[in-house]
């Protein structure tokens, strides 16, 4: 079953077509990889999908209703969340305020009003003791290394208790320990019932991870099929892999 449908997307800047045209199915409880050489316009579909961009044309479906007119707190309410190659924390709040903050029920403004913080902030300490950062909690987030910034980010993407989780590059410059420590909460999240679209450039990961892969080069999906097909896919490799 189809959770999230791209329709026929399409986005350009500046007269440069970003997107054209794209369109895949993301499958509920699925790992589904989205990748492609830098430049492909994966982040752009990214930003379409969560709401930061307004596509020019296409329709985006999740649960068979149409999102793609909603802003992103309204996105992210439905039930979609989403993580940045670059963290965009708070530097100056603590790593416990920067989940409270991502709270659909909540935000900035509330984390003066300690009272009505309870339900939020055991949340948040649940979240960061299933991520292994917990006795971080108290620390400015901005002092965090880069790893546990990875870290941070996809316990506030669950913040909001969400069914999709739109990971954007989470391999990309951590070391292999942590990204042992990543893959592993991302397919117990999984076999908890969440589904995840993920824009990674590490190919160990996406094939031994991901199904389906959905590969796109130059605004347009290439491609679509399981790793091994698309590992053999000679137009996937001569476009993606520069073989040919």
């Amino acid at each position: 079953m189809a959770l999230l449908e791209i329709r026929d997307l399409a986005k350009s800047f500046g007269g440069i077509r970003a997107v054209d045209g794209c369109s895949f199915d993301v499958r509920e409880n699925s790992i589904t990889a989205l990748i492609g050489p830098n430049g492909a316009g994966k982040t752009t579909v990214f930003n379409m999908i969560n709401g930061l961009h307004r596509a020019d044309s296409g329709t985006i479906r999740f649960r068979e209703r149409n999102i793609e007119a909603l802003p992103p707190h309204r996105i992210t309410r439905r039930g979609i969340s989403r993580t940045f190659q670059i963290s965009r924390q708070l530097s100056d709040l603590t790593v416990l305020e920067n989940l409270v903050v991502q709270s659909p029920a909540k935000g900035i403004g509330d984390l003066v009003k300690r009272s009505i913080l309870g339900e939020e902030r055991d949340w948040a300490m649940e979240l960061l003791e299933f991520v292994g950062i917990a006795e971080l909690a108290n620390h400015p987030a901005g002092k965090l290394s880069y790893g546990q910034k990875k870290l941070m980010d996809i316990a506030a993407a669950l913040m909001a208790r969400p069914s999709v989780i739109l990971l954007d590059e989470p391999a990309g410059g951590i070391n292999p320990a942590l990204l042992d420590t990543i893959i592993d909460k991302v397919l117990t999240l999984r076999a908890d019932g969440i589904t995840f679209l993920i824009v990674e450039h590490n190919m160990d990961v996406v094939m031994n991870i991901c199904d389906p892969v959905v590969v796109m080069a130059y605004g347009k999906v290439l491609a679509t099929g399981s790793p091994e097909e698309i590992q053999s896919n000679p137009e996937v490799l001569e476009a993606y892999l520069g073989v040919g």
